[in-house]
């Protein structure tokens, strides 16, 4: 009962903290929603700031644009009208012909003067100001305007035109002589033959257009146009009676607000920005300002009222309100749900990290399959090799992989259909067929066709893989290779070249097929170089393909570089290539490069035996004599000899059919690092390097016949070589020295 009554307090306080916790999640949920809101009012409302900032800022360069054309062109025709007074200065009534053409072809230009320093003309008396005005419906009027009532000698334009070379812009003014309107002028000197400003030549722009111009394409229905004079003159703006009648500090003065004030003094002295103000009812307005370009130094200003900012935000901060009501509500069903769902979720996140787990296992594994050290031969001098492999998923079915045996270095690079564990299990099984089979054979085409015949029995999947098999022959540079449908190799050495490939199936698809092996000579320092559909594939973010032309490209950069500088340079040029886009398929790289070396000889000697072993001792003395050349000793001198009369003796025996007549042609040659017998005869075709290694742990009963020739041979040489080339057999044995 005791026991009983406990678990039921346990199930009633989990249930109880389980509520608790819930509730504790719901509020944090609504007030996490709450802040989100608020930030997303915020972030709008800064959005829409900015909006309307980038509009005004806009509306501010467009018509600064406008009004500098405009006065550009005033100030080009006043500049063109100078040169052309200047040549009729000795004609002043010529001069009104002139100012005419002015006005008729530049409709901003109504009206334009020249106002002559006192008594220029004296026929003409003390003020002579000759004035053309274009009047409503295009009437254009003559007139003398200078007089002692109209005493432009004392008006500010006239003094700062007669120093403003080549021109500048005046502050706006009433013209009640001439124009009859509210003008702003364009001035410039005019000289006579000796350099001298004789006169001031102004071409009257009207203002009416101004206002008309800058608020054509309000923001908001009520937002409006300021347009400002370098001394403060309110230029433009909707209401009238506020044009040339009031400055802009007359304006802060009657709104009460300072901050116009600090408007003005920026706007003045040329800088552009916004700023927050109240009219006289307190509304709030935005003010964005500017500079207008060019000399005439005005200032232009974009004022928009804050509740027509605002009004849509408003509208749909009520409507954010009501769905965040909806939104709690919600929040509360899934959040129950999500409780009831949480156990099965950490189930599912168990299981995919079990998956993640073991699949970097086998991601382990099979990098553990591919060679990884490099160099892989620091001892020897005739080859470099360095690869890399790049899955795009944990596993991959790229492949690539290499070995030496006797003198015969084997490479292979493969790719298998497919991604992912299928791809990765047919790729295994391909290195480890490779390995097998190439342990035993060294023709390419018959390696490649006992990996086919393989894998196509046990291919229920459908899946294949393209593979190029090497060997290439150290001693001699000859390569055999044989290519099931993968990338052509390319080779780098003296210029750069694609290794002719036969059109052979990939591996896997049909078990009967007969693969052509090929043969080539690869001389010294040139580089194979060979990759999977990875490197030419890879593509960009616009899916433009890395292609075999850029790797042509980066090749030959540098037909002499070791594989690794090879490999790292295309593997820089890749990245740089596709950038942010992500891998879509395995990259893997090999770049084997034939390094021997041609040393100087200090011995070569040859001698051509019949297939007789009753020629033995001749064989005995040649190799003596060769031994005593290069003074070995008498143990040395007793092994050369049994190892070259063993592998001769063979060839005398079985090489030639019975009866039949044949030669052997032995070679020795020698530098610095290593003493060779070359072995050669034309008699049937046999590898003694293929024939299945002795087992010498095995009693003399239980081992089977032959065999122990080749054994020992292995035994006294430090490496053997066959080569079947031209119908003849080359049997080559080395001596380090």
């Amino acid at each position: 009962m005791f026991n009983y009554w406990r678990k039921g307090q346990w199930k009633r306080w989990r249930k109880s903290m389980q509520t608790k916790s819930s509730l504790a999640i719901l509020i944090t949920a609504a007030v996490l929603i709450e802040t989100t809101a608020i930030v997303q009012y915020l972030y709008a409302s800064w959005g829409i700031q900015e909006g309307v900032r980038s509009r005004a800022e806009a509306e501010l360069k467009l018509t600064s644009l406008h009004i500098r054309n405009v006065t550009i062109a005033v100030e080009v025709a006043s500049s063109n009208m100078v040169w052309a007074i200047e040549r009729e200065l000795d004609t002043p009534d010529s001069i009104y012909n002139a100012m005419r053409r002015l006005v008729e072809h530049n409709p901003t230009i109504v009206g334009c003067g020249v106002a002559f320093i006192p008594d220029y003309y004296p026929q003409k008396g003390h003020w002579f100001e000759p004035y053309v005005a274009k009047r409503d419906g295009g009437v254009i009027e003559e007139m003398q305007i200078g007089s002692a009532s109209h005493d432009y000698l004392q008006q500010t334009w006239f003094k700062t035109g007669l120093t403003a070379d080549p021109g500048t812009w005046t502050e706006p003014y009433y013209d009640e002589a001439g124009a009859k309107m509210m003008l702003c002028t364009y001035v410039m000197p005019i000289h006579d033959a000796g350099g001298r400003v004789v006169a001031v030549l102004g071409a009257d722009v009207s203002l009416e257009w101004l206002s008309t111009t800058i608020n054509a394409h309000p923001i908001y229905p009520s937002s409006y146009n300021l347009m400002l004079s370098r001394e403060g003159k309110i230029l433009a703006c909707p209401v009238d009676s506020t044009v040339m009648k009031q400055n802009i500090y007359a304006a802060a003065k009657r709104m009460e607000d300072t901050t116009i004030n600090s408007i003005g003094r920026e706007m003045l002295g040329g800088k552009s920005g916004v700023s927050i103000v109240k009219d006289g009812q307190g509304n709030e307005k935005f003010v964005y300002y500017a500079p207008v370009e060019g000399d005439a130094g005005w200032s232009m200003a974009v004022v928009c009222s804050s509740d027509e900012i605002y009004h849509s935000l408003r509208t749909v901060g009520l409507a954010l309100f009501l769905l965040m009501i909806a939104g709690m509500l919600l929040m509360t069903y899934i959040l129950f749900r999500t409780i009831r769902g949480f156990n099965r979720l950490q189930i599912a996140n168990a299981e995919k990290e079990r998956m993640g787990s073991e699949l970097r296992i086998a991601s382990a594994i099979q990098m553990g399959m591919i060679p990884k050290t490099f160099p892989p031969y620091p001892e020897r001098d005739d080859v470099e090799v360095y690869g890399t492999l790049l899955p795009a998923k944990e596993v991959g079915g790229d492949l690539y992989d290499f070995f030496i045996r006797d003198e015969k270095f084997f490479f292979c690079v493969g790719d298998v259909s497919g991604k992912g564990v299928p791809a990765s299990l047919v790729m295994a099984v391909t290195r480890s067929l490779f390995r097998s089979v190439s342990v035993r054979e060294a023709n390419p085409g018959r390696i490649m066709e006992s990996m086919n015949s393989a894998m196509s029995e046990m291919n229920d999947s459908n899946m294949f893989v393209t593979l190029f098999v090497g060997v290439l022959d150290l001693p001699t540079g000859r390569l055999h290779y044989c290519n099931a449908g993968h990338c052509a190799p390319i080779l780098v050495g003296n210029g750069v070249g694609t290794l002719p490939v036969e059109s052979n199936i990939p591996v896997g698809l049909m078990s009967d097929w007969k693969y052509v092996t090929q043969e080539s000579v690869v001389s010294p320092r040139t580089t194979i170089f060979l990759y999977t559909d990875g490197l030419s594939e890879a593509e960009n973010v616009v899916h433009e393909q890395f292609g075999e032309a850029r790797i042509l490209e980066v090749v030959g950069k540098d037909n002499h570089n070791n594989p690794a500088t090879l490999i790292n340079r295309m593997n820089e040029a890749v990245q740089q290539f596709v950038a942010e886009a992500v891998q879509s398929d395995d990259l893997t790289m090999l770049a084997v490069q034939y390094t021997k070396e041609q040393l100087e000889e200090r011995l070569s000697r040859s001698i051509t035996l019949p297939n007789d072993v009753e020629a033995v001792p001749r064989l005995s003395a040649f190799v003596e004599d060769v031994a005593e050349a290069m003074g070995f000793d008498a143990p040395m001198t007793m092994n050369l000899n049994l190892a070259v009369e063993e592998a001769v003796v063979n060839v005398m025996n079985y090489a030639y059919p019975k009866g039949t007549k044949g030669n052997i042609n032995i070679e020795a040659h020698a530098n610095d690092v290593r003493l060779k017998f070359i072995i050669t005869d034309s008699g049937a075709p046999f590898d003694p390097t293929a024939v299945k290694e002795v087992d010498t742990s095995l009693s003399a009963e239980e081992r089977p016949i032959g065999g122990l020739g080749i054994y020992l041979v292995r035994q006294l040489m430090d490496s053997i070589n066959y080569e079947y080339v031209d119908g003849h057999n080359v049997l080559t044995l080395r001596k380090k020295l």
